[in-house]
């Protein structure tokens, strides 16, 4: 693409809405995104910090899917509270879940492209690649901690409360360290 097309692309984007379902970019990929956004080659098009979710089992999204979504690290009480409400409204088979941190960038040449794929490699993104066309090249970054655990099926909940403890501390570890990886790119994009 070229520059000026390239600029003109990236200037549209800055001045749209944020049509995520949050509206705003989670706090902690913000500076990730705006340190990107400042380098005339790169334009960040989606992101998430990583998260915690509750959610119906299924393919498509759909509104309702998601019963409980945190950005944050969560507790045994918080869950707990939650899984106690969807299971007396929902018989569907629900899904605790921790997804990590993602980042898709358009990129001016494919070189930029893969300038930002080693670094978010060093950084511990090991789930990353370009998409090309003739006009776009789009870096998605994945990082690698995730977690999908069935735990309420027909109305019941499926783990006792010393499981769900377990899951949860191992949920919180991978948010962190998946916001670990953020801070390390954040250090490598200059």
């Amino acid at each position: 693409m070229a520059e000026f097309d390239f600029s003109n692309v990236k200037k549209t984007k800055l001045g749209k809405d944020d049509k995520s379902s949050k509206g705003e970019w989670d706090e902690r990929i913000k500076e990730l995104c705006g340190k990107i956004n400042s380098n005339n080659d790169y334009i960040t098009t989606s992101s998430c910090s990583g998260r915690i979710l509750l959610m119906i089992e299924g393919f498509e999204k759909k509104p309702g899917l998601f019963l409980f979504v945190t950005h944050e690290k969560t507790s045994f009480d918080e869950i707990k509270k939650e899984l106690i409400r969807i299971s007396e409204k929902n018989k569907e088979m629900i899904y605790l879940k921790q997804e990590p941190c993602v980042l898709a960038v358009s990129c001016k040449t494919l070189e930029k492209a893969q300038k930002l794929v080693d670094k978010a490699r060093n950084a511990g993104w090991k789930k990353s690649g370009i998409t090309t066309s003739s006009k776009n090249h789009i870096v998605e970054l994945f990082s690698t901690e995730r977690m999908d655990v069935p735990i309420i099926k027909d109305g019941k909940i499926l783990v006792d409360d010393d499981s769900l403890r377990i899951i949860i501390d191992e949920a919180n570890s991978k948010l962190e360290r998946t916001w670990g990886k953020i801070e390390r790119l954040t250090s490598l994009i200059s």
